[in-house]
């Protein structure tokens, strides 16, 4: 079978990473956090609802929120978590609809990760590191008071976002062939 290039955007999918930890000092530009959202606002959305809301932590402002957020968690953990808050350059809290319609709930759950998910291909293309996180501050009521999460709301989780030294190694996939089922009527 001839091998077929690989399309720019098929490309930037398989060679994007996670970046968890190497971040450089470089303050994230709010103006590029903003560009970036202004595509990746166009995923699928239901009803065009578009579920969701952002919260920008600038790298100037990041010490603060460090103590902030650690305070957050058991006094023999707050040192940890302060160095740990202070390691990428700048977040980005999604903050989604918390409908109480379990289909809705499905629905705009799936459009904000589609959002992620174009936020992170859009920032990768453009030299910025990226990681998911979704750890239990997310679900603290404190945390939530404190960053103003309104009781119809809920965290999607927090981005943290910095420039970065040197890509992740990548990990293989599955291929889809061993995960792939043809239906076949059973009538």
């Amino acid at each position: 079978m001839e091998q077929v290039k690989k399309s720019q955007l098929a490309q930037i999918i398989r060679e994007r990473r996670s970046v968890k930890t190497g971040y450089k000092d470089d303050p994230v530009p709010q103006e590029l956090v903003l560009e970036l959202l202004n595509d990746a606002v166009y995923a699928p959305t239901h009803k065009l609802r578009e579920p969701w809301r952002f919260i920008f932590v600038p790298t100037d402002a990041k010490p603060f929120f460090a103590i902030e957020m650690a305070q957050h968690y058991p006094d023999e953990m707050f040192e940890y978590r302060v160095k740990y808050f202070n390691e990428p350059a700048a977040y980005l809290i999604v903050v989604m609809t918390d409908a109480e319609n379990e289909k809705q709930r499905d629905e705009d759950y799936g459009a904000v990760s589609s959002m992620i998910q174009n936020f992170q291909l859009l920032a990768w293309e453009r030299g910025l590191g990226s990681v998911w996180k979704t750890n239990p501050h997310i679900y603290d009521p404190n945390v939530k008071e404190a960053l103003g999460i309104q009781p119809d709301e809920k965290i999607a989780g927090f981005l943290h976002l910095g420039f970065f030294h040197e890509a992740p190694e990548g990990q293989p996939r599955t291929p889809a062939e061993e995960k792939f089922t043809v239906y076949k009527p059973r009538l």
